[in-house]
């Protein structure tokens, strides 16, 4: 499985419309092709810093996604709320214990 895992920080004043257009689109976001999970958290010590989490099946599920209009719409609208560059990691999960 293939995990994408990406930080974002928002200036704060713009941190409920980044909530809306996430809720608004996580579903569309969810079920593209090769998705198997959506998360997104939010750092306890700066709320201001969200990440997100995503399962693919592959990274060209990943790139499929990334080469949509759904994803080119979604980081229009997400991009002009940073207070910070985003940092993305691609790993390769290993192990999970539930």
């Amino acid at each position: 499985m293939f995990v994408r895992i990406v930080k974002m920080s928002f200036k704060p004043e713009k941190i409920e419309e980044f909530l809306n257009n996430f809720n608004s689109k996580k579903e569309f976001i969810r079920n593209s092709p090769g998705c198997r999970l959506l998360e997104l958290y939010r750092d306890k010590t700066n709320p201001n810093i969200f990440f997100t989490y995503s399962y693919w099946n592959t990274e060209q599920d990943l790139e499929n996604y990334r080469d949509s209009d759904l994803f080119k719409g979604v980081w229009a609208q997400t991009k002009v709320l940073f207070n910070d560059k985003p940092l993305a990691w691609s790993v390769d999960k290993v192990e999970s214990l539930s």
